[in-house]
Protein backbone atom coordinates (compact mmCIF):
# COMPACT_ATOMS: atom_id res chain seq x y z
CA UNK A 1 0.00 0.00 0.00
CA UNK A 2 2.78 2.41 0.88
CA UNK A 3 4.55 1.54 -2.40
CA UNK A 4 1.37 2.15 -4.45
CA UNK A 5 0.78 5.44 -2.65
CA UNK A 6 4.32 6.59 -3.37
CA UNK A 7 3.97 5.67 -7.05
CA UNK A 8 0.66 7.53 -7.26
CA UNK A 9 2.19 10.66 -5.75
CA UNK A 10 5.13 10.44 -8.20
CA UNK A 11 2.78 10.10 -11.19
CA UNK A 12 0.70 13.03 -9.93
CA UNK A 13 3.83 15.17 -9.51
CA UNK A 14 5.14 14.30 -12.99
CA UNK A 15 1.72 15.04 -14.48
CA UNK A 16 1.58 18.46 -12.82
CA UNK A 17 5.12 19.24 -13.96
CA UNK A 18 4.32 18.24 -17.56
CA UNK A 19 1.16 20.37 -17.54
CA UNK A 20 3.17 23.32 -16.28
CA UNK A 21 5.76 22.80 -19.02
CA UNK A 22 3.08 22.64 -21.71
CA UNK A 23 1.47 25.78 -20.27
CA UNK A 24 4.79 27.66 -20.37
CA UNK A 25 5.48 26.47 -23.92
CA UNK A 26 2.05 27.56 -25.07
CA UNK A 27 2.51 30.96 -23.45
CA UNK A 28 5.88 31.36 -25.10
CA UNK A 29 4.44 30.44 -28.51
CA UNK A 30 1.90 33.24 -28.12
CA UNK A 31 4.54 35.86 -27.44
CA UNK A 32 4.57 38.42 -30.26
CA UNK A 33 7.70 38.72 -32.39
CA UNK A 34 10.13 41.16 -30.79
CA UNK A 35 10.45 43.34 -33.89
CA UNK A 36 7.04 42.94 -35.53
CA UNK A 37 5.86 46.56 -35.36
CA UNK A 38 5.68 48.73 -38.45
CA UNK A 39 8.62 50.90 -37.36
CA UNK A 40 11.01 47.98 -37.88
CA UNK A 41 9.80 47.63 -41.49
CA UNK A 42 10.48 51.25 -42.53
CA UNK A 43 13.82 50.40 -44.17
CA UNK A 44 12.69 47.16 -45.84
CA UNK A 45 12.77 48.84 -49.26
CA UNK A 46 16.56 48.44 -49.07
CA UNK A 47 16.39 44.64 -48.74
CA UNK A 48 17.59 42.89 -51.88
CA UNK A 49 20.45 41.64 -54.01
CA UNK A 50 21.72 44.73 -55.85
CA UNK A 51 24.13 45.94 -58.47
CA UNK A 52 25.26 49.47 -57.55
CA UNK A 53 25.93 52.07 -60.25
CA UNK A 54 27.24 55.60 -60.12
CA UNK A 55 24.05 57.60 -60.67
CA UNK A 56 23.46 57.88 -64.40
CA UNK A 57 26.10 55.25 -65.16
CA UNK A 58 25.65 51.91 -66.91
CA UNK A 59 28.56 49.90 -65.46
CA UNK A 60 28.21 48.33 -61.99
CA UNK A 61 30.69 49.65 -59.45
CA UNK A 62 29.70 47.40 -56.54
CA UNK A 63 27.61 44.40 -55.52
CA UNK A 64 25.45 44.84 -52.45
CA UNK A 65 23.25 42.37 -50.63
CA UNK A 66 20.91 43.42 -47.83
CA UNK A 67 19.04 40.81 -45.75
CA UNK A 68 16.89 40.84 -42.64
CA UNK A 69 18.59 38.82 -39.84
CA UNK A 70 18.30 38.14 -36.10
CA UNK A 71 14.59 37.28 -36.14
CA UNK A 72 13.83 40.22 -38.40
CA UNK A 73 15.28 42.83 -36.04
CA UNK A 74 18.39 43.79 -38.03
CA UNK A 75 19.32 44.60 -41.62
CA UNK A 76 22.68 43.13 -42.63
CA UNK A 77 24.43 44.81 -45.58
CA UNK A 78 27.29 43.07 -47.42
CA UNK A 79 29.18 45.33 -49.83
CA UNK A 80 32.06 44.79 -52.26
CA UNK A 81 33.15 47.26 -54.93
CA UNK A 82 35.42 47.02 -57.94
CA UNK A 83 38.38 48.51 -56.03
CA UNK A 84 38.39 45.62 -53.56
CA UNK A 85 36.73 47.56 -50.74
CA UNK A 86 34.55 45.25 -48.67
CA UNK A 87 32.20 46.43 -45.99
CA UNK A 88 29.34 45.29 -43.79
CA UNK A 89 26.79 47.23 -41.83
CA UNK A 90 24.21 46.42 -39.19
CA UNK A 91 21.13 48.64 -39.18
CA UNK A 92 18.45 48.51 -36.49
CA UNK A 93 15.52 50.54 -35.24
CA UNK A 94 16.24 51.46 -31.62
CA UNK A 95 12.74 51.55 -30.15
CA UNK A 96 14.01 52.90 -26.81
CA UNK A 97 15.10 56.12 -28.54
CA UNK A 98 12.78 55.91 -31.57
CA UNK A 99 15.72 56.25 -33.94
CA UNK A 100 17.47 54.19 -36.65
CA UNK A 101 21.09 53.24 -36.00
CA UNK A 102 23.71 51.95 -38.46
CA UNK A 103 27.25 50.76 -37.78
CA UNK A 104 29.47 50.31 -40.87
CA UNK A 105 32.91 48.62 -40.95
CA UNK A 106 35.30 47.77 -43.79
CA UNK A 107 38.32 45.64 -44.66
CA UNK A 108 40.37 48.87 -44.56
CA UNK A 109 39.78 49.54 -40.89
CA UNK A 110 37.05 52.14 -41.37
CA UNK A 111 34.21 52.65 -38.91
CA UNK A 112 31.16 54.85 -39.37
CA UNK A 113 28.22 55.23 -37.00
CA UNK A 114 25.18 57.13 -38.29
CA UNK A 115 21.65 57.60 -36.98
CA UNK A 116 18.40 59.19 -38.03
CA UNK A 117 14.82 58.50 -39.10
CA UNK A 118 12.47 58.02 -42.00
CA UNK A 119 11.52 61.42 -43.43
CA UNK A 120 8.87 61.72 -46.18
CA UNK A 121 9.55 58.16 -47.36
CA UNK A 122 13.34 58.52 -47.33
CA UNK A 123 15.75 57.12 -44.73
CA UNK A 124 18.02 59.94 -43.55
CA UNK A 125 21.02 59.07 -41.34
CA UNK A 126 23.80 61.35 -40.12
CA UNK A 127 26.95 61.08 -38.06
CA UNK A 128 30.53 62.18 -37.54
CA UNK A 129 33.85 60.49 -38.34
CA UNK A 130 37.42 61.62 -38.90
CA UNK A 131 39.49 61.92 -42.06
CA UNK A 132 42.93 60.36 -42.50
CA UNK A 133 44.35 63.67 -41.23
CA UNK A 134 42.24 63.38 -38.02
CA UNK A 135 39.97 66.18 -39.17
CA UNK A 136 36.40 65.90 -37.91
CA UNK A 137 33.95 65.29 -40.72
CA UNK A 138 30.15 65.37 -40.72
CA UNK A 139 28.32 62.86 -42.90
CA UNK A 140 24.75 62.95 -44.15
CA UNK A 141 23.30 59.94 -46.01
CA UNK A 142 19.97 59.49 -47.72
CA UNK A 143 18.24 56.30 -49.08
CA UNK A 144 15.19 56.67 -51.31
CA UNK A 145 13.16 53.96 -53.12
CA UNK A 146 12.98 54.69 -56.87
CA UNK A 147 11.25 52.52 -59.51
CA UNK A 148 12.08 49.18 -57.93
CA UNK A 149 15.58 50.30 -56.92
CA UNK A 150 17.17 52.49 -54.27
CA UNK A 151 18.95 55.82 -54.73
CA UNK A 152 21.62 56.43 -52.07
CA UNK A 153 23.47 59.72 -51.72
CA UNK A 154 25.95 61.04 -49.19
CA UNK A 155 27.52 64.44 -48.55
CA UNK A 156 30.25 65.53 -46.14
CA UNK A 157 31.24 68.69 -44.32
CA UNK A 158 34.51 69.57 -42.58
CA UNK A 159 33.46 73.07 -41.46
CA UNK A 160 30.72 72.15 -39.02
CA UNK A 161 27.99 71.95 -41.64
CA UNK A 162 28.47 75.37 -43.22
CA UNK A 163 29.29 73.85 -46.60
CA UNK A 164 28.78 70.35 -47.98
CA UNK A 165 30.59 68.31 -50.63
CA UNK A 166 29.24 65.28 -52.53
CA UNK A 167 30.72 61.99 -51.29
CA UNK A 168 28.92 59.45 -53.47
CA UNK A 169 25.74 59.11 -55.51
CA UNK A 170 24.68 55.53 -56.15
CA UNK A 171 21.73 53.79 -57.74
CA UNK A 172 20.93 50.25 -56.58
CA UNK A 173 19.26 48.11 -59.22
CA UNK A 174 18.18 44.46 -58.76
CA UNK A 175 21.03 42.13 -59.71
CA UNK A 176 20.23 39.36 -62.20
CA UNK A 177 19.59 36.03 -60.49
CA UNK A 178 22.31 33.79 -61.90
CA UNK A 179 23.70 30.36 -61.28
CA UNK A 180 26.62 31.98 -59.44
CA UNK A 181 24.35 33.80 -57.02
CA UNK A 182 22.51 30.54 -56.34
CA UNK A 183 25.84 28.78 -55.73
CA UNK A 184 26.89 31.46 -53.24
CA UNK A 185 23.79 30.66 -51.21
CA UNK A 186 24.38 26.91 -51.53
CA UNK A 187 27.99 27.27 -50.42
CA UNK A 188 27.37 28.87 -47.08
CA UNK A 189 24.30 31.04 -46.69
CA UNK A 190 21.61 28.41 -46.01
CA UNK A 191 21.95 28.68 -42.24
CA UNK A 192 21.50 32.43 -42.38
CA UNK A 193 18.72 32.15 -44.96
CA UNK A 194 16.71 29.66 -42.92
CA UNK A 195 16.68 32.11 -39.99
CA UNK A 196 15.57 34.90 -42.32
CA UNK A 197 12.76 32.75 -43.74
CA UNK A 198 11.66 31.54 -40.29
CA UNK A 199 11.44 35.13 -39.06
CA UNK A 200 9.63 36.24 -42.22
CA UNK A 201 7.06 33.46 -41.96
CA UNK A 202 6.49 34.18 -38.27
CA UNK A 203 6.05 37.85 -39.16
CA UNK A 204 3.50 36.92 -41.81
CA UNK A 205 1.46 34.81 -39.37
CA UNK A 206 1.51 37.70 -36.89
CA UNK A 207 0.28 40.04 -39.63
CA UNK A 208 -2.62 37.68 -40.45
CA UNK A 209 -3.54 37.57 -36.76
CA UNK A 210 -3.71 41.39 -36.63
CA UNK A 211 -5.31 41.77 -40.10
CA UNK A 212 -2.23 43.83 -41.00
CA UNK A 213 -2.78 44.07 -44.77
CA UNK A 214 0.24 46.35 -45.30
CA UNK A 215 2.72 43.78 -43.94
CA UNK A 216 0.97 40.95 -45.79
CA UNK A 217 1.20 42.98 -49.01
CA UNK A 218 4.95 43.45 -48.54
CA UNK A 219 5.66 39.74 -47.92
CA UNK A 220 3.31 38.20 -50.50
CA UNK A 221 4.43 37.96 -54.14
CA UNK A 222 2.06 39.59 -56.62
CA UNK A 223 1.29 36.20 -58.22
CA UNK A 224 0.86 34.43 -54.88
CA UNK A 225 -1.53 31.45 -54.73
CA UNK A 226 -2.94 29.62 -51.69
CA UNK A 227 -4.49 26.16 -52.08
CA UNK A 228 -6.53 24.80 -49.17
CA UNK A 229 -7.24 21.20 -48.24
CA UNK A 230 -10.74 21.50 -49.70
CA UNK A 231 -9.31 22.47 -53.08
CA UNK A 232 -10.16 26.18 -52.96
CA UNK A 233 -7.60 28.67 -54.24
CA UNK A 234 -6.97 32.25 -53.13
CA UNK A 235 -4.89 35.04 -54.67
CA UNK A 236 -2.94 37.80 -52.97
CA UNK A 237 -5.84 40.19 -53.60
CA UNK A 238 -8.25 37.74 -51.94
CA UNK A 239 -6.16 37.59 -48.76
CA UNK A 240 -5.63 41.34 -48.59
CA UNK A 241 -9.35 41.99 -49.10
CA UNK A 242 -10.13 39.50 -46.34
CA UNK A 243 -7.75 41.22 -43.94
CA UNK A 244 -9.16 44.66 -44.75
CA UNK A 245 -12.77 43.51 -44.36
CA UNK A 246 -12.38 42.81 -40.64
CA UNK A 247 -14.72 39.82 -40.85
CA UNK A 248 -12.27 37.61 -38.99
CA UNK A 249 -10.87 38.42 -35.56
CA UNK A 250 -8.15 36.15 -34.20
CA UNK A 251 -7.57 35.37 -30.55
CA UNK A 252 -4.70 33.07 -31.53
CA UNK A 253 -2.83 32.50 -34.77
CA UNK A 254 0.43 30.76 -34.03
CA UNK A 255 2.36 27.79 -35.28
CA UNK A 256 4.53 25.05 -33.85
CA UNK A 257 6.90 22.38 -35.20
CA UNK A 258 8.21 24.94 -37.70
CA UNK A 259 10.84 23.56 -40.08
CA UNK A 260 12.63 25.50 -42.83
CA UNK A 261 14.42 23.97 -45.81
CA UNK A 262 16.46 26.10 -48.21
CA UNK A 263 17.59 25.14 -51.71
CA UNK A 264 19.48 28.04 -53.28
CA UNK A 265 16.87 30.66 -54.14
CA UNK A 266 13.89 28.62 -52.92
CA UNK A 267 12.77 27.85 -49.38
CA UNK A 268 9.87 25.84 -47.93
CA UNK A 269 8.41 26.25 -44.44
CA UNK A 270 6.27 23.53 -42.86
CA UNK A 271 4.48 23.97 -39.55
CA UNK A 272 1.34 23.13 -37.59
CA UNK A 273 -1.00 26.11 -37.24
CA UNK A 274 -3.51 26.70 -34.45
CA UNK A 275 -6.12 29.38 -35.14
CA UNK A 276 -8.89 30.54 -32.83
CA UNK A 277 -11.24 33.50 -33.15
CA UNK A 278 -14.53 34.64 -34.64
CA UNK A 279 -15.77 34.99 -38.21
CA UNK A 280 -18.73 37.35 -38.58
CA UNK A 281 -19.22 36.95 -34.84
CA UNK A 282 -19.24 33.13 -34.91
CA UNK A 283 -16.45 31.36 -32.99
CA UNK A 284 -14.02 28.99 -34.71
CA UNK A 285 -11.00 26.94 -33.72
CA UNK A 286 -8.93 24.61 -35.86
CA UNK A 287 -5.47 23.09 -36.22
CA UNK A 288 -3.93 22.23 -39.58
CA UNK A 289 -0.63 21.61 -41.30
CA UNK A 290 0.62 24.05 -43.90
CA UNK A 291 3.62 24.52 -46.19
CA UNK A 292 4.76 27.93 -47.44
CA UNK A 293 7.12 28.37 -50.39
CA UNK A 294 9.40 31.42 -50.58
CA UNK A 295 11.55 32.54 -53.52
CA UNK A 296 14.52 34.88 -53.40
CA UNK A 297 13.89 37.86 -55.67
CA UNK A 298 16.05 40.94 -56.35
CA UNK A 299 13.90 42.75 -53.77
CA UNK A 300 14.34 40.02 -51.14
CA UNK A 301 12.45 36.85 -50.18
CA UNK A 302 8.78 36.71 -51.18
CA UNK A 303 6.02 34.26 -50.20
CA UNK A 304 4.84 32.78 -53.53
CA UNK A 305 2.79 29.66 -52.74
CA UNK A 306 0.90 28.30 -49.75
CA UNK A 307 -0.77 24.95 -49.20
CA UNK A 308 -2.93 24.05 -46.20
CA UNK A 309 -4.34 20.72 -45.06
CA UNK A 310 -7.91 20.11 -43.97
CA UNK A 311 -8.46 20.84 -40.25
CA UNK A 312 -7.02 18.01 -38.18
CA UNK A 313 -9.29 15.75 -36.09
CA UNK A 314 -9.19 16.58 -32.40
CA UNK A 315 -7.29 13.34 -31.67
CA UNK A 316 -4.51 14.40 -34.10
CA UNK A 317 -3.98 17.90 -32.80
CA UNK A 318 -1.59 17.05 -29.99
Amino acid sequence: THRLTAVSIWVLFVGIECMATVSVSAAESRKPAACATNEYRQFDFWIGDWDAFDFGGSTPVARVRVDRVLDGCVLLEQYEDTSGLQGESFTIYDASRKIWHQSWVTNRGQLLVIEGNLQAGEMVLSGVDRTAGREQRRIHGDWKPVNGGVHETAVTSTDGGKTWKPWFDLMFRPAPITRNSANISAAGDEKRDDKIIAALDTEYQAAVEKNDAATMDRILADDFVLVTGSGKTYSKADLLNEAQSGRIHYERQDDSAQKVRVWGNTAVVTAKLLARGTENGKPFEYTLWFSDTYVRTPAGWRYVFGQASLPLPKTSQQ
